[in-house]
């Protein structure tokens, strides 16, 4: 199932160049005096107001003293953000080692060449691509020839004021027409546009607040389905009751009919959280709806697709929630349903299209010892994605009904996997830790070879080494982690060392994935480190179920255990060692950090959820209610009240040294959340180091940001550890 909704994503680090750091970066230790600014030169962080408001849940009264940072309007917000921004720019821009890996991190990424999205059609390859010194992605195309040409930059759409950045697009299967959604400083607002191929040419039709639009063309491509958001954007119903309509191109998308939204969905009931996506499948005639919010699994019916364009649809169930169904093939009569219901790992069955029952099933493929992440119909068969606790395998159901394995050409993870109904084969996107991602195509004879559409960049990585490794938590279970580090490193306890950890939705997220930008603090003496903890999705359902909910504080308690295992086998040492997540993992890190503030000397807190009991002012707060609980009900606010880093925070703790960040038009983790975050760990830390909050103002979540806007928060974080942890 291509369609899933998770709106507060991981955002891993792309690929990235590597040379070698100037010596003089790594080889003596950073003082904590010397990297610390003259005062006079630093403008104070701006202590922020303190309004208490007390809230009562279920007998019990929770304090929030910074409950008037919700509110974007309130008069002292902006100066905030502006004041405490002001003063980690003057505190990281004085740090000695800060502009010299700024440039070797422009240099790594500048050299490097990074694809992210690939599609076949008609003879043609499309695929997504920052070239060579580019600032942002642009959309090829490849033909037959292997000539490549732009045909979306949204480079020349920026200005001084902002810039945009291309978050979605779909080919037509016929090659000529592509769909795709663009949006303003990372806020992922989509705006849909329709070009043809041929000639760049642009349809007049624009269609707005298109994010997670899904699109789904017809087969002669007259038209595609898609998803429309219908809440007003910064409020907490911006995602809920969005709306699956048709657009035919060449007609005013203001006539667009309303095929799927609550009441208007052929008697079919469901949540406001859900969205309505309907998907089609190359030759079938037969569409698909699915109904999605943040969990893997989506309610799914089935009904022909000239019914379907006309809103006619009598649409016909084949699963709900509880069979959880993660993915789904069409092939002419027989759907496929990837099935977790039983077998946590999935198993892959077959029913027919005109009456689906899963019940009565065919299973096609088995529940095995790892985990079926996705399938793609090609003529040759059904490929399978399998994820073996965190390093992906490929897998093909021939069409004689036999699983054959796929070599690749080495250990890593697939990105992701294209297929066409009509033509053998398949296209991957493979990367390692210490190999640059590359697309591949896979032939009906299962040979595995490089298109050579992503160049690679002349990097010798002989010098590094990638090794996995298993810490024991407290309850028995073996949490993968991954070190990079150089080779003949010394453990003596004193290597400054960052470990990152996810943890949520069931995604697989730190899985090998070349270490780029990173390697320059591996340069200067450091270990990057990545801990698969439960809540994510290495070993299937059980592994996320086992992170959910309730069962949460095994995520940060998982990352406790790895970092405890680093320090017991003398690679680090607590003042030597930091952690750091992103979004979700802002609750993995927060929690470690008040659960365990003696284990750490530096957080990297990154666009992190911290205040989650709040989610119900945020634009993205309903939605993600399957996930970790409801407010409304007591079991829900105890598993809320048991993640929220915010209220964790306790007066008078040595906490380390902590850096959060935000983007002022994330629309996935609202700043508030990493500013009241900063906020109440400013107040109540006894430790002397610094709290400090970074802002972007030109940026949201980290999707959409531009190279350079990477290039420069890496800096930062390198340069905040460095001075931290060699302290």
């Amino acid at each position: 199932m291509k369609t899933r909704i998770d709106r507060r994503q991981f955002l891993g680090g792309g690929a990235a160049s590597l040379a070698l750091l100037p010596k003089t970066l790594w080889a003596g230790t950073i003082s904590t005096a010397a990297a610390t600014p003259a005062a006079p030169r630093v403008p104070a962080a701006p202590v922020a107001r303190v309004e208490v408001v007390h809230d009562t849940y279920f007998g019990e009264t929770l304090n929030d003293p910074y409950r008037w940072m919700e509110s974007g309007k309130d008069p002292e917000w902006l100066p905030f953000l502006k004041g405490q921004n002001a003063h980690t720019r003057a505190v990281l821009d004085a740090l000695p080692t800060r502009a010299a890996l700024l440039k070797r991190v422009e240099k790594l990424s500048g050299d490097t060449v990074a694809t992210a999205r690939v599609q076949r059609a008609s003879g043609l390859i499309f695929f997504t691509q920052r070239p060579l010194g580019a600032d942002n992605f642009k959309l090829f195309v490849r033909d037959a020839a292997g000539h490549d040409r732009v045909l979306v930059d949204p480079t020349t759409a920026a200005s001084a004021h902002g810039h945009v950045s291309l978050d979605w697009w779909r080919a037509s299967p016929d090659g000529r027409y592509v769909v795709y959604g663009v949006s303003k400083d990372g806020s992922e607002d989509s705006t849909l546009h329709v070009l043809t191929v041929a000639d760049g040419h642009h349809f007049p039709e624009t269609i707005t607040n298109t994010q997670d639009a899904n699109p789904a063309w017809l087969d002669d491509a007259s038209g595609f389905f898609y998803n429309q958001l219908t809440g007003a954007v910064a409020t907490p119903e911006r995602f809920l009751d969005s709306q699956a309509r048709f657009h035919r191109l060449g007609t005013d998308p203001k006539d667009d009919p309303v095929l799927v939204k609550r009441g208007v969905a052929g008697g079919i009931e469901y949540d406001n959280i859900q969205s309505p996506v309907i998907v089609t499948f190359t030759g079938a005639t037969h569409a698909v709806l699915l109904l999605r919010d943040v969990r893997p699994e989506a309610r799914g019916f089935i009904a022909p697709l000239a019914d379907v364009i006309g809103g006619r649809a009598h649409w016909t169930p084949f699963a709900g929630f509880e069979d959880e169904v993660t993915d789904i093939e069409l092939a002419g009569d027989d759907l496929y349903l990837l099935v977790n219901k039983g077998t946590p790992r999935g198993r892959l069955v077959k029913t027919s299209a005109t009456a689906p029952h899963i019940a009565g099933a065919t299973d096609v493929v088995p529940q095995a010892a790892d985990v079926i992440e996705n399938t793609a119909k090609a003529r040759d068969g059904i490929y399978l994605k399998i994820m073996d606790g965190g390093i992906s395998r490929l897998r093909r159901l021939g069409n004689d009904g036999r699983v054959t394995d796929i070599a690749l050409p080495f250990d890593g993870t697939i990105g992701a996997l294209y297929t066409v109904a009509t033509e053998d084969g398949a296209l991957i996107s493979l990367t390692g830790w210490l190999t640059p991602a590359g697309i591949y195509s896979v032939d009906s004879d299962g040979r595995v070879a490089d298109t050579g559409i992503t160049p690679k960049p002349a990097i010798d990585v002989s010098a590094y080494e990638a090794k996995r490794f298993f810490a024991t938590a407290k309850d028995g279970a073996k949490i993968p982690y991954t070190l990079i580090y150089r080779k003949g490193i010394k453990l003596d306890g004193r290597n400054p060392t960052w470990i990152s950890a996810y943890g949520s939705y069931g995604l697989a997220a730190y899985t090998p994935s070349f270490a780029g930008r990173s390697l320059a603090l591996v340069d200067a003496g450091g270990i990057v480190g990545y801990a698969n903890v439960r809540g994510g999705g290495e070993y299937g359902r059980e592994w996320h179920k086992a992170g959910q909910l309730a069962n949460k504080p095994n995520t940060w308690r998982d990352l406790i255990a790895v970092c405890e295992e680093l320090v017991a086998k003398k690679y680090t040492s607590p003042q030597h060692l930091a952690i750091g997540g992103r979004s979700a993992g802002g609750i993995t890190v927060g929690r470690a950090l008040t659960e365990r503030p003696d284990l750490f000397g530096a957080v990297i807190d990154g666009v992190g959820w911290s205040n989650p009991l709040r989610y119900v002012v945020e634009q993205d707060g309903y939605g993600e209610e399957p996930e970790w609980g409801a407010i409304s009900d007591p079991s829900g606010y105890r598993a809320l009240k048991s993640i929220d880093s915010y209220q964790a925070v306790k007066d008078g703790t040595p906490y380390p040294a902590v850096l959060l960040t935000t983007g002022v038009t994330d629309p996935r983790v609202a700043p508030f959340h990493v500013a009241k975050m900063a906020a109440r760990l400013q107040a109540a830390t006894s430790s002397g180091k610094p709290i400090l909050l970074r802002v972007d103002y030109d940026a949201g979540h980290g999707i959409g940001s531009t190279r350079s806007q990477q290039d420069r928060e890496s800096a930062d974080t390198y340069a905040f550890l460095l001075w931290q942890l060699r302290a």
